[in-house]
């Protein structure tokens, strides 16, 4: 529920930045997703943590949308407040360690490619990686071999005892999961310094190729929420659901991708409650048939 001292405060702090009942399957990369009670976007760090300490100080529910990439929004919305984060300041930064500081909005493929072009190497792992810095860093973010666990230098945070400089160890990263993402404390990321090292062009260039070309063939374009289910240890989440006969599964428009079974697709006008009902359809048979519980990647926003 919207409280009136949240909404005063909110549109004092940033006015017109603050709409009311706003649909968000827009800032979804699913393209799903019901009304926010209230949206408000924010364009620096500072923004946003002022926004999120006025929800703190008014016991308001607030959730901070980066690119929206790892999300399922329900049908029927988020009540409270939906934190848009637009903060995307990416600096590259000289001195004992090269290291490119960026805000939590920035998208992390663009910082990558940005080190990139800059001769510098260490984030070709993320070109393909869709979503935020921020979002990353709250996931432990990975691909070939990659991860913010082994990049990340520090991290800036909010805490309710302020601003803070955490180092990687005090995040506590496992796979795909951190002190942030299990909710063990309540913080949200502002910016993070990234580790970079210079390297010679053509090479960093050919490794970028290579992981393109890969994600091309092996995963579907179109609109989905990245990959669906964790892999389970000493398997593949699309492996599992491809054996147990649910490739190109429909319920409604909403799809098992018939190019990787952990990519959940909406092929066009989709509810979330069909896409819902497809995950518990993978996690259902695939116990049944292997006895292994699938794990979400993809968190589930909203009413439910």
């Amino acid at each position: 529920m919207l409280k009136p001292a949240a909404l005063s405060a909110l549109r004092a702090a940033l006015g017109q930045q603050v709409q009311e009942n706003v649909l968000l399957a827009p800032y979804t990369s699913a393209r799903i997703g019901g009304p926010a009670d209230l949206l408000v976007t924010v364009r620096s760090a500072d923004e946003l943590a002022r926004a999120v300490e006025i929800c703190w100080q008014t016991g308001q529910t607030y959730l901070v949308l980066g690119a929206g990439s790892n999300v399922l929004v329900s049908d029927q919305g988020m009540r409270g407040v939906v934190i848009l984060n637009r903060a995307r300041t990416v600096e590259f930064i000289e001195g004992a360690k090269k290291h490119v500081w960026a805000e939590s909005g920035a998208i992390l493929s663009n910082v990558a490619r940005r080190a990139a072009a800059q001769g510098l190497s260490g984030l070709e792992w993320a070109v393909t990686v869709p979503g935020t810095v921020g979002g990353a860093v709250y996931g432990n973010a990975g691909a070939f071999g990659g991860d913010i666990a082994h990049d990340l230098l520090e991290v800036e945070l909010l805490t309710p005892e302020g601003r803070e400089w955490w180092p990687p160890h005090r995040m506590e990263y496992g796979y795909r999961t951190s002190i942030l993402k299990r909710g063990q404390i309540r913080a949200v990321v502002l910016s993070a310094r990234l580790n970079l090292k210079y390297g010679l062009a053509n090479e960093i260039q050919a490794k970028i190729e290579q992981f393109t070309s890969r994600r091309k063939n092996t995963q579907p374009p179109g609109a989905s929420m990245g990959s669906m289910f964790k892999n389970p240890p000493g398997d593949y989440a699309g492996r599992l659901i491809e054996a147990a006969g649910l490739k190109g599964m429909r319920i409604g428009n909403a799809e098992i991708s018939t190019i990787h079974a952990n990519f959940f697709l909406n092929t066009g006008e989709t509810r979330a409650t069909d896409l819902k009902a497809l995950i518990d359809l993978a996690q259902k048979t695939v116990l049944e048939k292997f006895g292994i519980k699938l794990e979400l990647e993809v968190e589930l926003v909203g009413e439910w």
